[in-house]
């Protein structure tokens, strides 16, 4: 597939999609239900159906009954984190196996050129991005995931919260199932924004900030206070009405989802002639630029109203480096009123 039908590479031959990247359709005036309707079933498939589906198996065949978890052993959560483990050493693995190590489609697609197996650098484990990377996904975030996934659930069966049932509120429940990646985009926002301050960004945040050309394994590569800030987005649902079935596919969205901005190629090529989309162009700036695009997709266009959007373009280009320079400049201001 000839990837410069869908984009430009520049003279290090990095791949920079065409377009711009959009907010949901609904914040825009005048609406357009078509616009709408389209966005909508790119907002259900593939990914978000995905997560769903996945969700939906772990409660037919991994979750035991939730009144088991009312006292806590270890064997019940160390057969959550392997299982969690496994699925996305499963998923992940998978894509880092054909993409970046058999390298099925080469660099088409790609926004960074090179591979970070060719970048070895001291700031990682064993100067390996990959090694350092799934270290910490499976020692450190993968475990976080499971302790998040232990509250909630002993959190329901002890009766802390109630559980909301589908039976007695099938519509309210399907309303929140859809809300979900919102609730995912504005929790991100708020907690990634946080760990931005310097100092917090210092101790915390640059951890993850290490893989600036961002891969599968980097998806859940966190220091352990971000990794559980970022799984905890699920106990959202022991405040707001709900139960431990849309808990866990509250996790999922965190959990699996984290690839999607870290995939490093704008599609996937499945097959010869199916591309998938990746959803990570706007995550894959933020690891470029590290100030824009703190949220997600623009299902809640946080950064726009923040003034930290960066759509892709030159004209997002302009914008941010007219920010980056009048932050300079206030930098520099209280640096010369200091020294008087």
């Amino acid at each position: 597939m000839d990837d410069l039908q869908f984009g430009t590479r520049n003279k290090r031959g990095d791949f920079k999609p065409n377009g711009r990247l959009e907010f949901a359709p609904f914040w825009e005036w005048p609406l357009s239900i078509g616009k709408i309707a389209r966005w909508f079933v790119g907002y259900l498939w593939p990914w978000n159906a995905f997560h769903m589906a996945v969700t939906a198996l772990y409660w037919a065949f991994v979750i035991p009954a939730v009144g088991s978890f009312e006292t806590l052993t270890w064997g019940p959560a160390l057969a959550l984190w392997a299982i969690n483990a496994a699925g996305i050493f499963l998923m992940y693995g998978s894509i880092e196996f054909f993409y970046y190590v058999k390298r099925k489609q080469s660099t088409r697609f790609k926004y960074n050129v090179k591979f970070p197996a060719e970048q070895p650098s001291d700031v990682f484990w064993f100067k390996s991005q990959n090694i350092d990377n799934f270290m910490r996904s499976f020692f450190i975030s993968i475990p976080l995931w499971t302790l998040v996934e232990i509250i909630f659930l002993h959190a329901f069966a002890v009766g802390w919260v109630p559980s909301v049932s589908f039976a007695e509120h099938p519509y309210y429940l399907a309303a929140i199932i859809l809300i979900s990646p919102a609730i995912h985009e504005v929790h991100f926002f708020c907690i990634h924004r946080l760990i931005h301050v310097p100092v917090l960004y210092k101790w915390i945040h640059s951890v993850h900030h290490n893989s600036v050309n961002p891969s599968p394994w980097s998806s859940l590569s966190m220091h352990p206070v971000e990794g559980f800030l970022y799984h905890a987005v699920a106990l959202w649902h022991l405040v707001i009405p709900s139960n431990p079935f849309l808990a866990l596919f509250q996790l999922h969205l965190a959990g699996y989802g984290a690839l999607n901005g870290h995939i490093g190629f704008d599609k996937l090529e499945i097959t010869e002639d199916t591309p998938l989309d990746s959803h990570a162009y706007a995550h894959y700036l933020h690891h470029k630029y590290f100030e824009v695009n703190y949220g997600g997709d623009g299902i809640i266009p946080l950064d726009r109203w923040f003034g930290s959007w960066h759509d892709g373009t030159a004209e997002g280009e302009a914008l941010m480096d007219a920010r980056f320079q009048k932050k300079k400049a206030k930098m520099n201001a209280r640096k010369d009123g200091a020294s008087v």
